[in-house]
Protein backbone atom coordinates (compact mmCIF):
# COMPACT_ATOMS: atom_id res chain seq x y z
CA UNK A 1 0.00 0.00 0.00
CA UNK A 2 2.82 2.40 0.84
CA UNK A 3 4.45 1.86 -2.54
CA UNK A 4 1.26 3.09 -4.16
CA UNK A 5 1.56 6.48 -2.44
CA UNK A 6 4.52 7.66 -4.52
CA UNK A 7 2.50 7.64 -7.78
CA UNK A 8 -0.23 9.57 -5.97
CA UNK A 9 2.27 12.23 -4.96
CA UNK A 10 3.54 12.35 -8.52
CA UNK A 11 -0.06 12.83 -9.65
CA UNK A 12 -0.39 15.77 -7.26
CA UNK A 13 2.75 17.29 -8.74
CA UNK A 14 1.38 16.83 -12.24
CA UNK A 15 -1.78 18.62 -11.11
CA UNK A 16 0.40 21.43 -9.75
CA UNK A 17 2.14 21.56 -13.09
CA UNK A 18 -1.21 21.87 -14.85
CA UNK A 19 -2.25 24.72 -12.59
CA UNK A 20 1.00 26.47 -13.35
CA UNK A 21 0.32 26.20 -17.08
CA UNK A 22 -2.93 28.06 -16.49
CA UNK A 23 -1.37 30.89 -14.50
CA UNK A 24 1.93 31.20 -16.39
CA UNK A 25 0.74 33.76 -18.98
CA UNK A 26 -0.55 36.18 -16.35
CA UNK A 27 2.57 35.68 -14.25
CA UNK A 28 4.70 36.55 -17.26
CA UNK A 29 2.78 39.79 -17.79
CA UNK A 30 3.29 40.79 -14.16
CA UNK A 31 6.98 39.91 -14.01
CA UNK A 32 9.15 43.03 -13.79
CA UNK A 33 11.80 43.43 -16.45
CA UNK A 34 15.29 43.31 -14.92
CA UNK A 35 18.14 45.47 -16.13
CA UNK A 36 19.86 44.34 -19.29
CA UNK A 37 21.49 40.92 -19.02
CA UNK A 38 25.22 40.39 -19.64
CA UNK A 39 26.31 40.31 -23.28
CA UNK A 40 24.58 37.63 -25.34
CA UNK A 41 27.89 35.85 -25.80
CA UNK A 42 28.00 34.99 -22.10
CA UNK A 43 28.23 31.15 -21.75
CA UNK A 44 25.42 31.14 -19.21
CA UNK A 45 23.15 33.18 -21.44
CA UNK A 46 23.52 32.26 -25.12
CA UNK A 47 21.83 34.43 -27.73
CA UNK A 48 18.26 33.77 -28.74
CA UNK A 49 17.84 31.88 -31.97
CA UNK A 50 15.06 34.33 -32.83
CA UNK A 51 17.27 37.37 -33.42
CA UNK A 52 20.72 38.95 -33.38
CA UNK A 53 22.31 39.72 -30.01
CA UNK A 54 22.55 43.28 -28.79
CA UNK A 55 25.84 45.08 -29.25
CA UNK A 56 28.30 44.21 -26.49
CA UNK A 57 29.35 47.05 -24.19
CA UNK A 58 32.91 48.34 -24.31
CA UNK A 59 35.06 45.96 -22.21
CA UNK A 60 35.93 47.47 -18.85
CA UNK A 61 36.83 45.66 -15.64
CA UNK A 62 34.26 46.11 -12.88
CA UNK A 63 35.65 45.49 -9.40
CA UNK A 64 32.27 44.35 -8.03
CA UNK A 65 31.76 41.80 -10.81
CA UNK A 66 35.34 40.59 -10.42
CA UNK A 67 34.95 40.16 -6.66
CA UNK A 68 31.72 38.20 -7.17
CA UNK A 69 33.29 35.93 -9.77
CA UNK A 70 36.35 35.15 -7.67
CA UNK A 71 34.07 34.41 -4.70
CA UNK A 72 31.88 32.23 -6.90
CA UNK A 73 34.94 30.34 -8.14
CA UNK A 74 35.93 29.60 -4.55
CA UNK A 75 32.38 28.45 -3.75
CA UNK A 76 32.36 26.05 -6.71
CA UNK A 77 35.77 24.67 -5.71
CA UNK A 78 34.35 24.07 -2.21
CA UNK A 79 31.64 21.95 -3.83
CA UNK A 80 34.25 19.38 -4.88
CA UNK A 81 36.30 19.33 -1.69
CA UNK A 82 35.12 19.28 0.99
CA UNK A 83 31.51 19.16 -0.34
CA UNK A 84 31.41 16.22 -2.74
CA UNK A 85 34.32 14.49 -0.98
CA UNK A 86 32.37 14.29 2.28
CA UNK A 87 29.04 13.58 0.58
CA UNK A 88 30.48 10.57 -1.24
CA UNK A 89 32.91 9.60 1.54
CA UNK A 90 30.15 9.11 4.08
CA UNK A 91 28.13 6.84 1.79
CA UNK A 92 30.78 4.19 1.16
CA UNK A 93 31.91 1.49 3.58
CA UNK A 94 34.49 2.48 6.17
CA UNK A 95 37.44 0.75 4.48
CA UNK A 96 36.90 2.82 1.32
CA UNK A 97 36.33 6.30 2.74
CA UNK A 98 39.84 7.67 2.17
CA UNK A 99 39.99 6.29 -1.36
CA UNK A 100 36.66 7.94 -2.14
CA UNK A 101 37.66 11.29 -0.65
CA UNK A 102 40.97 11.08 -2.50
CA UNK A 103 39.11 10.92 -5.84
CA UNK A 104 37.56 14.35 -5.31
CA UNK A 105 40.67 15.85 -3.73
CA UNK A 106 43.21 14.77 -6.34
CA UNK A 107 40.94 15.76 -9.23
CA UNK A 108 41.33 19.37 -8.10
CA UNK A 109 45.04 19.10 -8.85
CA UNK A 110 44.89 16.92 -11.98
CA UNK A 111 42.23 18.91 -13.84
CA UNK A 112 43.81 22.24 -12.87
CA UNK A 113 46.99 21.31 -14.72
CA UNK A 114 45.10 19.79 -17.65
CA UNK A 115 42.94 22.93 -17.92
CA UNK A 116 45.93 25.30 -17.97
CA UNK A 117 47.93 23.26 -20.47
CA UNK A 118 45.23 22.48 -23.04
CA UNK A 119 41.73 22.01 -21.54
CA UNK A 120 40.68 25.68 -21.46
CA UNK A 121 41.78 26.21 -25.05
CA UNK A 122 39.82 23.16 -26.22
CA UNK A 123 36.71 24.30 -24.37
CA UNK A 124 36.68 28.06 -24.98
CA UNK A 125 39.36 28.78 -27.57
CA UNK A 126 38.61 30.06 -31.09
CA UNK A 127 36.09 27.75 -32.73
CA UNK A 128 36.90 24.83 -35.01
CA UNK A 129 33.79 23.73 -36.90
CA UNK A 130 31.48 24.20 -33.94
CA UNK A 131 33.04 21.17 -32.22
CA UNK A 132 35.97 22.39 -30.11
CA UNK A 133 38.33 25.28 -29.60
CA UNK A 134 41.72 25.38 -31.27
CA UNK A 135 44.97 25.31 -29.31
CA UNK A 136 45.87 28.97 -29.69
CA UNK A 137 45.30 29.45 -25.94
CA UNK A 138 47.41 26.44 -24.95
CA UNK A 139 49.27 27.08 -21.71
CA UNK A 140 47.01 30.13 -21.27
CA UNK A 141 48.78 31.94 -24.09
CA UNK A 142 46.77 35.10 -24.73
CA UNK A 143 44.63 34.58 -21.63
CA UNK A 144 45.55 37.65 -19.66
CA UNK A 145 44.15 40.17 -17.22
CA UNK A 146 42.13 42.19 -19.71
CA UNK A 147 38.47 41.28 -20.34
CA UNK A 148 37.50 39.01 -23.22
CA UNK A 149 34.23 40.54 -24.48
CA UNK A 150 33.23 37.29 -26.21
CA UNK A 151 32.68 35.75 -22.79
CA UNK A 152 32.65 38.38 -20.03
CA UNK A 153 33.17 42.09 -20.68
CA UNK A 154 33.56 43.25 -17.07
CA UNK A 155 36.02 40.79 -15.52
CA UNK A 156 39.61 39.77 -16.38
CA UNK A 157 39.88 36.91 -18.86
CA UNK A 158 41.78 34.91 -16.25
CA UNK A 159 38.89 35.37 -13.81
CA UNK A 160 36.55 33.80 -16.36
CA UNK A 161 39.10 31.03 -17.01
CA UNK A 162 39.54 30.14 -13.34
CA UNK A 163 35.79 30.16 -12.75
CA UNK A 164 35.22 27.74 -15.62
CA UNK A 165 38.05 25.57 -14.27
CA UNK A 166 35.98 24.84 -11.17
CA UNK A 167 33.22 23.38 -13.38
CA UNK A 168 35.78 21.25 -15.18
CA UNK A 169 36.98 19.96 -11.79
CA UNK A 170 33.67 18.90 -10.28
CA UNK A 171 32.25 17.18 -13.37
CA UNK A 172 34.59 14.15 -13.49
CA UNK A 173 34.51 14.06 -9.68
CA UNK A 174 30.77 13.37 -9.89
CA UNK A 175 31.42 10.28 -12.03
CA UNK A 176 33.56 8.66 -9.33
CA UNK A 177 30.46 7.84 -7.28
CA UNK A 178 29.46 5.23 -9.85
CA UNK A 179 32.63 3.13 -9.57
CA UNK A 180 33.41 3.81 -5.90
CA UNK A 181 35.04 0.95 -3.96
CA UNK A 182 36.41 -0.97 -6.94
CA UNK A 183 38.52 0.99 -9.48
CA UNK A 184 42.33 1.14 -9.48
CA UNK A 185 43.64 4.55 -8.52
CA UNK A 186 46.00 4.67 -11.50
CA UNK A 187 43.22 3.73 -13.90
CA UNK A 188 41.02 6.42 -12.35
CA UNK A 189 43.69 9.07 -12.98
CA UNK A 190 44.20 8.09 -16.61
CA UNK A 191 40.48 7.88 -17.32
CA UNK A 192 39.90 11.28 -15.68
CA UNK A 193 42.44 13.06 -17.89
CA UNK A 194 41.15 11.34 -21.04
CA UNK A 195 37.52 12.04 -20.16
CA UNK A 196 38.17 15.71 -19.44
CA UNK A 197 40.03 16.10 -22.74
CA UNK A 198 37.78 14.15 -25.09
CA UNK A 199 34.34 14.48 -23.46
CA UNK A 200 34.06 17.48 -21.14
CA UNK A 201 36.11 20.04 -23.09
CA UNK A 202 34.40 19.51 -26.47
CA UNK A 203 30.96 19.39 -24.85
CA UNK A 204 31.63 22.65 -23.00
CA UNK A 205 32.53 24.20 -26.34
CA UNK A 206 29.36 22.87 -27.99
CA UNK A 207 27.14 24.52 -25.40
CA UNK A 208 29.09 27.55 -24.08
CA UNK A 209 31.93 28.23 -26.50
CA UNK A 210 31.56 30.97 -29.10
CA UNK A 211 30.74 29.09 -32.31
CA UNK A 212 29.68 25.88 -30.54
CA UNK A 213 27.01 24.11 -32.56
CA UNK A 214 24.50 23.64 -29.72
CA UNK A 215 24.94 27.25 -28.69
CA UNK A 216 24.32 28.35 -32.27
CA UNK A 217 21.25 26.11 -32.35
CA UNK A 218 19.83 28.10 -29.43
CA UNK A 219 20.14 25.47 -26.66
CA UNK A 220 19.96 26.98 -23.16
CA UNK A 221 22.12 25.68 -20.33
CA UNK A 222 22.76 28.43 -17.82
CA UNK A 223 25.12 26.63 -15.45
CA UNK A 224 25.70 23.05 -16.61
CA UNK A 225 22.65 20.80 -16.94
CA UNK A 226 23.99 19.19 -20.09
CA UNK A 227 27.68 20.02 -19.79
CA UNK A 228 28.06 18.94 -16.15
CA UNK A 229 25.18 16.78 -14.96
CA UNK A 230 23.94 14.85 -17.98
CA UNK A 231 27.50 14.23 -19.14
CA UNK A 232 28.62 12.95 -15.73
CA UNK A 233 25.45 10.94 -15.14
CA UNK A 234 25.58 9.21 -18.53
CA UNK A 235 29.30 8.57 -18.22
CA UNK A 236 28.67 7.13 -14.76
CA UNK A 237 26.26 4.64 -16.31
CA UNK A 238 28.93 3.59 -18.80
CA UNK A 239 31.46 3.21 -15.98
CA UNK A 240 29.11 1.12 -13.84
CA UNK A 241 28.46 -1.21 -16.77
CA UNK A 242 32.11 -1.60 -17.81
CA UNK A 243 33.65 -1.89 -14.33
CA UNK A 244 30.93 -4.23 -13.10
CA UNK A 245 29.23 -4.72 -9.76
CA UNK A 246 30.93 -4.54 -6.39
CA UNK A 247 31.75 -7.89 -4.84
CA UNK A 248 28.71 -8.88 -2.77
CA UNK A 249 26.37 -6.37 -4.38
CA UNK A 250 22.82 -7.60 -3.98
CA UNK A 251 23.75 -10.27 -1.45
CA UNK A 252 25.58 -8.33 1.28
CA UNK A 253 24.38 -5.18 3.09
CA UNK A 254 26.32 -2.08 2.02
CA UNK A 255 24.92 0.78 4.13
CA UNK A 256 26.64 4.17 4.35
CA UNK A 257 29.27 4.08 7.07
CA UNK A 258 28.97 7.71 8.24
CA UNK A 259 25.82 9.66 7.44
CA UNK A 260 26.90 12.79 9.36
CA UNK A 261 29.74 13.14 6.82
CA UNK A 262 27.25 12.79 3.96
CA UNK A 263 24.83 15.39 5.32
CA UNK A 264 27.69 17.79 6.02
CA UNK A 265 28.84 17.36 2.44
CA UNK A 266 25.30 17.91 1.12
CA UNK A 267 25.02 21.14 3.13
CA UNK A 268 28.30 22.36 1.66
CA UNK A 269 27.06 21.51 -1.81
CA UNK A 270 23.90 23.52 -1.18
CA UNK A 271 25.92 26.59 -0.15
CA UNK A 272 28.56 26.19 -2.86
CA UNK A 273 25.89 25.81 -5.54
CA UNK A 274 25.07 29.51 -5.25
CA UNK A 275 28.47 30.16 -6.81
CA UNK A 276 27.73 27.49 -9.40
CA UNK A 277 24.41 28.97 -10.55
CA UNK A 278 24.38 32.63 -9.53
CA UNK A 279 28.01 32.93 -10.53
CA UNK A 280 27.11 31.86 -14.06
CA UNK A 281 25.57 35.31 -14.58
CA UNK A 282 29.22 36.47 -14.76
CA UNK A 283 28.26 39.68 -12.98
CA UNK A 284 26.84 40.67 -9.61
CA UNK A 285 23.58 42.18 -10.82
CA UNK A 286 19.92 41.28 -11.14
CA UNK A 287 20.43 38.05 -13.09
CA UNK A 288 22.75 36.66 -10.40
CA UNK A 289 20.14 37.52 -7.78
CA UNK A 290 17.41 35.73 -9.71
CA UNK A 291 19.57 32.63 -10.18
CA UNK A 292 20.48 32.65 -6.48
CA UNK A 293 16.82 32.82 -5.43
CA UNK A 294 15.48 30.07 -7.71
CA UNK A 295 18.41 27.78 -6.84
CA UNK A 296 17.50 27.89 -3.17
CA UNK A 297 13.76 27.51 -3.76
CA UNK A 298 14.10 24.53 -6.10
CA UNK A 299 16.45 22.80 -3.68
CA UNK A 300 14.01 23.24 -0.81
CA UNK A 301 11.14 21.88 -2.93
CA UNK A 302 13.14 18.83 -4.02
CA UNK A 303 14.27 18.09 -0.46
CA UNK A 304 10.66 18.04 0.70
CA UNK A 305 9.29 16.08 -2.27
CA UNK A 306 11.99 13.35 -1.98
CA UNK A 307 11.41 13.13 1.78
CA UNK A 308 7.63 12.89 1.41
CA UNK A 309 7.87 10.33 -1.38
CA UNK A 310 10.20 8.13 0.67
CA UNK A 311 8.06 8.61 3.78
CA UNK A 312 4.95 7.41 1.93
CA UNK A 313 6.76 4.54 0.22
CA UNK A 314 8.81 3.21 3.14
CA UNK A 315 7.05 4.47 6.24
CA UNK A 316 9.84 6.74 7.52
CA UNK A 317 11.74 9.75 6.19
CA UNK A 318 15.51 9.29 6.17
CA UNK A 319 18.34 11.78 6.56
CA UNK A 320 20.10 10.28 3.53
CA UNK A 321 16.91 10.76 1.51
CA UNK A 322 16.62 14.42 2.48
CA UNK A 323 20.26 15.03 1.56
CA UNK A 324 19.85 13.22 -1.75
CA UNK A 325 16.70 15.21 -2.49
CA UNK A 326 18.57 18.46 -1.95
CA UNK A 327 21.24 17.44 -4.44
CA UNK A 328 18.57 16.38 -6.94
CA UNK A 329 16.97 19.82 -6.70
CA UNK A 330 20.31 21.55 -7.14
CA UNK A 331 21.00 19.46 -10.23
CA UNK A 332 17.59 20.05 -11.80
CA UNK A 333 17.55 23.82 -11.40
CA UNK A 334 21.09 24.28 -12.72
CA UNK A 335 20.35 24.60 -16.47
CA UNK A 336 17.23 26.68 -15.84
CA UNK A 337 18.52 28.90 -13.04
CA UNK A 338 19.14 31.94 -15.22
CA UNK A 339 15.93 31.65 -17.20
CA UNK A 340 13.03 30.88 -14.80
CA UNK A 341 11.15 32.58 -11.97
CA UNK A 342 10.44 31.46 -8.38
CA UNK A 343 7.13 29.65 -9.00
CA UNK A 344 8.63 27.69 -11.88
CA UNK A 345 11.54 26.69 -9.64
CA UNK A 346 9.11 25.21 -7.11
CA UNK A 347 7.70 22.90 -9.79
CA UNK A 348 11.15 22.03 -11.17
CA UNK A 349 12.43 21.09 -7.72
CA UNK A 350 9.31 19.21 -6.62
CA UNK A 351 9.26 17.05 -9.74
CA UNK A 352 13.01 16.43 -9.46
CA UNK A 353 12.67 15.01 -5.95
CA UNK A 354 10.04 12.46 -6.97
CA UNK A 355 11.64 11.64 -10.30
CA UNK A 356 15.16 11.12 -8.98
CA UNK A 357 13.95 9.07 -5.99
CA UNK A 358 12.24 6.61 -8.30
CA UNK A 359 15.15 6.61 -10.76
CA UNK A 360 17.59 5.65 -7.99
CA UNK A 361 15.36 2.75 -6.98
CA UNK A 362 15.40 1.39 -10.53
CA UNK A 363 19.06 0.38 -10.56
CA UNK A 364 18.49 -2.94 -8.80
CA UNK A 365 15.74 -3.83 -11.27
CA UNK A 366 17.89 -2.84 -14.23
CA UNK A 367 20.88 -4.77 -12.88
CA UNK A 368 23.70 -2.21 -12.75
CA UNK A 369 25.67 -1.13 -9.68
CA UNK A 370 25.88 2.65 -9.52
CA UNK A 371 27.40 2.81 -6.05
CA UNK A 372 26.32 6.33 -5.05
CA UNK A 373 23.40 6.98 -7.44
CA UNK A 374 25.14 9.28 -9.90
CA UNK A 375 22.90 8.12 -12.74
CA UNK A 376 19.64 8.57 -10.86
CA UNK A 377 20.48 11.99 -9.41
CA UNK A 378 22.73 13.65 -11.99
CA UNK A 379 21.77 11.86 -15.20
CA UNK A 380 18.04 11.89 -14.61
CA UNK A 381 17.99 15.17 -12.67
CA UNK A 382 20.07 16.94 -15.31
CA UNK A 383 17.85 15.61 -18.09
CA UNK A 384 14.70 16.82 -16.32
CA UNK A 385 16.34 20.21 -15.72
CA UNK A 386 17.19 20.63 -19.40
CA UNK A 387 13.62 19.68 -20.37
CA UNK A 388 12.21 22.02 -17.72
CA UNK A 389 14.27 24.85 -19.21
CA UNK A 390 12.46 24.27 -22.48
CA UNK A 391 9.15 24.45 -20.61
CA UNK A 392 9.59 27.30 -18.14
CA UNK A 393 12.25 29.65 -19.59
CA UNK A 394 11.04 33.21 -20.03
CA UNK A 395 12.64 36.33 -21.45
CA UNK A 396 11.01 38.24 -18.60
CA UNK A 397 13.82 36.84 -16.45
CA UNK A 398 16.66 36.89 -18.99
CA UNK A 399 16.20 38.72 -22.26
CA UNK A 400 19.34 37.05 -23.63
CA UNK A 401 17.65 33.66 -23.31
CA UNK A 402 14.36 32.61 -24.88
CA UNK A 403 10.75 31.78 -24.04
CA UNK A 404 9.85 28.15 -23.40
CA UNK A 405 6.76 26.12 -24.21
CA UNK A 406 4.64 27.56 -21.37
CA UNK A 407 5.50 31.07 -22.51
CA UNK A 408 4.48 30.60 -26.11
CA UNK A 409 7.55 29.08 -27.78
CA UNK A 410 7.40 25.29 -28.25
CA UNK A 411 10.47 25.44 -30.47
CA UNK A 412 12.79 25.85 -27.50
CA UNK A 413 11.66 22.51 -26.08
CA UNK A 414 12.61 20.84 -29.36
CA UNK A 415 16.06 22.45 -29.26
CA UNK A 416 16.52 21.31 -25.66
CA UNK A 417 15.64 17.73 -26.61
CA UNK A 418 18.25 17.81 -29.38
CA UNK A 419 20.87 19.01 -26.89
CA UNK A 420 19.89 16.30 -24.40
CA UNK A 421 20.05 13.53 -27.00
CA UNK A 422 23.38 14.75 -28.37
CA UNK A 423 24.87 14.87 -24.87
CA UNK A 424 23.58 11.42 -23.94
CA UNK A 425 24.95 9.81 -27.10
CA UNK A 426 28.31 11.61 -27.09
CA UNK A 427 29.04 11.13 -23.39
CA UNK A 428 27.90 7.51 -23.21
CA UNK A 429 29.63 6.20 -26.33
CA UNK A 430 32.73 8.30 -25.73
CA UNK A 431 33.01 7.10 -22.14
CA UNK A 432 32.58 3.46 -23.18
CA UNK A 433 35.46 3.81 -25.64
CA UNK A 434 37.75 5.49 -23.10
CA UNK A 435 36.93 2.95 -20.37
CA UNK A 436 37.57 0.02 -22.67
CA UNK A 437 40.86 1.57 -23.78
CA UNK A 438 42.09 2.07 -20.22
CA UNK A 439 40.96 -1.43 -19.28
CA UNK A 440 42.92 -2.95 -22.16
CA UNK A 441 46.09 -1.03 -21.34
CA UNK A 442 46.30 -1.05 -17.52
CA UNK A 443 43.09 -2.65 -16.26
CA UNK A 444 40.27 -0.80 -14.52
CA UNK A 445 39.39 -2.93 -11.54
CA UNK A 446 41.36 -3.81 -8.42
CA UNK A 447 42.06 -7.45 -7.66
CA UNK A 448 39.50 -9.31 -5.58
CA UNK A 449 41.62 -9.44 -2.43
CA UNK A 450 42.27 -5.70 -2.71
CA UNK A 451 38.56 -5.01 -2.98
CA UNK A 452 37.94 -7.16 0.11
CA UNK A 453 40.62 -5.33 2.08
CA UNK A 454 39.31 -1.98 0.89
CA UNK A 455 40.77 0.70 -1.34
CA UNK A 456 42.11 2.74 1.58
CA UNK A 457 44.64 0.04 2.36
CA UNK A 458 45.17 -1.53 -1.06
CA UNK A 459 45.53 1.71 -3.03
CA UNK A 460 46.87 4.14 -0.42
CA UNK A 461 48.24 2.02 2.46
CA UNK A 462 46.18 4.00 4.98
CA UNK A 463 43.19 3.57 7.26
CA UNK A 464 40.63 6.28 8.00
CA UNK A 465 39.75 4.90 11.43
CA UNK A 466 42.84 3.55 13.22
CA UNK A 467 41.63 3.95 16.81
CA UNK A 468 42.13 0.78 18.83
CA UNK A 469 44.29 -0.88 16.16
CA UNK A 470 47.58 -2.28 17.42
CA UNK A 471 50.68 -3.19 15.49
CA UNK A 472 53.11 -1.11 13.45
CA UNK A 473 53.02 2.66 13.70
CA UNK A 474 53.28 3.45 10.00
CA UNK A 475 50.57 3.73 7.39
CA UNK A 476 48.13 0.88 7.55
CA UNK A 477 49.14 0.12 11.11
CA UNK A 478 47.96 -3.29 12.19
CA UNK A 479 46.47 -4.08 8.77
CA UNK A 480 47.70 -6.24 5.93
CA UNK A 481 46.43 -7.41 2.59
CA UNK A 482 45.23 -11.02 2.36
CA UNK A 483 47.88 -13.44 1.10
CA UNK A 484 47.47 -15.18 -2.24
Amino acid sequence: MRLQCAPRLLGMLVLLLGLWILVAPSAAQQAPQPPAAPPAATPGAPPSAAGAPAAAPQPKIDSGDTAWMLTSAALVLMMTAPGLALFYGGMVRRHNVLGTIMHSFIIMAVISIQWVLWGYSLAFGPDVGGLFGNLSWIGLTGVGLEPNPDYAATIPHQAFMIYQLMFAIITPALITGAFAERMKFGAFLVFTVLWATFIYDPLAHWVWGVGGWLRNLGALDFAGGTVVHISSGVSALAAALVVGKRRGNGTEPMPPHNLPLTVTGAAMLWVGWFGFNAGSALSSGALATSAFVVTHIATAAATLSWMLTEWMARGKPTVLGAASGAVAGLVAITPASGFVGPLSSVVIGAVAGVLCYNACNLKTKLGYDDSLDVVGVHGVGGTWGAIATGLFATKAINDAGNNGLFFGNPGLLGVQLVAILATWIFAFIGSLILLKLVDMVIGLRVEEEHEIAGLDLSQHNESAYALGITGTTGFGAGLSLPKH
